[in-house]
Formats: C-alpha cells, structure tokens, sequence
C-alpha cells in the first residue's frame, strides 16, 4: 500500500462517509448520494494539476443537503465525504485506465470498460470530459490503497443496510441521487432529472413510473435512462425479484447552484422543499406496490 495515502485518509477521511437516521428507521427507504464528498485529500491535490476549483467539476455538489429530510421520514441517508475525483464508488472496483498508471495492470482489473477507456474509471483519469488530473502516472499501490481505505468499506456498508433493511420489512428500496451538469443548449431538449432503472432491471416498473409522474406534476421535465440508465451501484444492487428496488435519480445541476462559482442559488430552497415532497411521497405510497411491509419492530 501506498504509505503516505493511507496516512493521509485515515488523517483528513475519519469517517470516509456517513449513514444518518439508520437506529431509527421506519421505512424501508434508503438515500444514497455517493458523489457528493467535498473533503479532497491533501496527497490527492499534491498529485493533482488541476485547481480545487477545477477538480469539483465533477462533484455533485450539494445532494445530500437536497435529501437532508429522509431521516426525519423515517428513512436513511448514506453520503461520502470524499470526492468522486479522488475514487469513484458508482464504478467497479477494479475499473481502471491503463493509460494512468505505471506498469502492467493486473489481469483481475477491468481496463477495457468504456468508462476505463474514457477516463472515467474507479480512479478517474480525467475531469470535464477533458481535463487531465494528474501531472504524472500513478501507482497501482495508490488506487489499491484508495480501493481498499474508501471503495470497499462503502460498499460493505451500503450492502449491509440494504441487507438489514429486506430483513426489517420484507423489502428495500435504494434512491441513488447525483447531479449533472447543465446542458439546456442539446439538440432534443434537457431534463430537469433523469430516471435511470437500468431499462426496468434495477427497479420495478411502476416505482419509475410514480417517481416519473409525481415529478412531472411538479412541472419538472423528465427523461428516462437517457442519458443515463444508472452507474455500478444500480447494476449492482438493483435486484426486484429478491425485493431489492434501485433507482437512479440525476438532477440539473442549474436548478439549485451556480456551476462556475458552485454557490448555491436562491431556488435551492425550492428543489430542497421538492425532494421532500418526493421522499414524503415515496415514504407514503410504496406499500401499495409491494403489498404492505412488515414494521421493524416485528
């Protein structure tokens, strides 16, 4: 392992993510922002050529204020403190970019994704679609550290809670919420949030479709798995036959801040207000696609 990154995680990443109103749970609802961390490690700017400025391109800043209400609902919060820029959890772990690191990769290591190719892997290579982060290559050493400090304990967690939750009701439903940036000038029209249920595979149909239709009826413009259909955690996790229901959630980043100065903007009191009339109403009507759930307590 890389000595100086494992010192620096357990240094400046102690804790690496938090799980918030998990002891007093009443609904099988689980919020999951994994890109929303604003704590970049100093070994990471160090080894960066970018900015901090530049590297919270990426970020999906603010996300997890968005769902601050989900434990007063009764349900869980999960979020990391650490940036996707550093290592990204939505991502296998072991999806690397040959081009970024010394020597021959390992034959376990997944080099040939698109999302490895591109840049984009578990380590990412690039910020912005075209921003390259490092000022040199690195070592395996510093992403097995990375993987096996931040990557792996999140996703045991985020398991376990899922895990512990069909257990509690009979049923779990995961929200994996981002943002993404503004592209109001793409030919076809934008969304104000994109819904991505794997094409139906991570999320029973009728789930998409009440979260798809409350937001419409709030006014928001909705597209469905375009662009995106979910990452690794709604591939992953998302298994409707065993009662297990994973639903992406991307929400344009201009509704709610300032992408250039990443200020919050005076409407983000509104979308807040917004997703929790979401959350409120997913807390409310999800039973009725499910049959009723049992209550923890029993």
């Amino acid at each position: 392992m890389s000595h100086e990154e494992a010192l620096c995680i357990a240094a400046e990443l102690d804790p690496p993510f938090s799980i918030l109103g998990a002891e007093t749970q009443r609904v099988p609802v689980i919020f999951n922002s994994p890109h929303s961390g604003r704590i970049y490690p100093s070994v990471f700017l160090g080894a960066s050529r970018l900015s901090a400025a530049a590297l919270r391109k990426s970020e999906d800043a603010y996300v997890e204020e968005l769902l601050a209400c989900a434990p007063e609902l009764g349900a869980v919060l999960m979020h990391a403190h650490f940036p996707r820029a550093y290592i990204d959890i939505n991502r296998e772990p072991y999806e690397l970019d040959p081009l970024l690191f010394n020597g021959r990769l390992p034959e376990f290591v997944n080099s040939q994704s698109l999302r490895a190719i591109g840049g984009l892997g578990t380590i990412a290579r690039i910020v912005n679609d075209k921003e390259e982060i490092y000022a040199g290559p690195l070592t395996l050493e510093t992403a097995f550290t990375r993987i096996e400090r931040l990557y792996k304990p999140y996703h045991a967690a985020l398991a376990a809670l899922l895990q512990t939750t069909r257990a509690s009701f009979g049923t779990a439903f995961l929200l994996d919420c981002h943002s993404m940036p503004s592209q109001h000038g793409e030919r076809g029209g934008w969304a104000d949030f994109v819904l991505g249920d794997r094409f139906g595979a991570s999320c029973a149909p009728e789930i998409t479709r009440l979260v798809q239709t409350f937001l419409k009826n709030l006014g928001y413009r909705i597209h469905l798995n375009k662009p995106y259909a979910g990452g690794y955690i709604t591939e992953n996790y998302g298994k409707p036959v065993q009662g297990i229901h994973v639903l992406q959630i991307e929400v344009d980043r201009s509704l709610y801040m300032n992408e250039e100065t990443f200020e919050r903007s005076p409407a983000f009191t509104g979308l807040q207000r917004d997703i929790s009339r979401l959350a409120g109403m997913l807390v409310q009507e999800l039973p009725r696609w499910t049959g009723g759930y049992k209550m923890a307590a029993e």
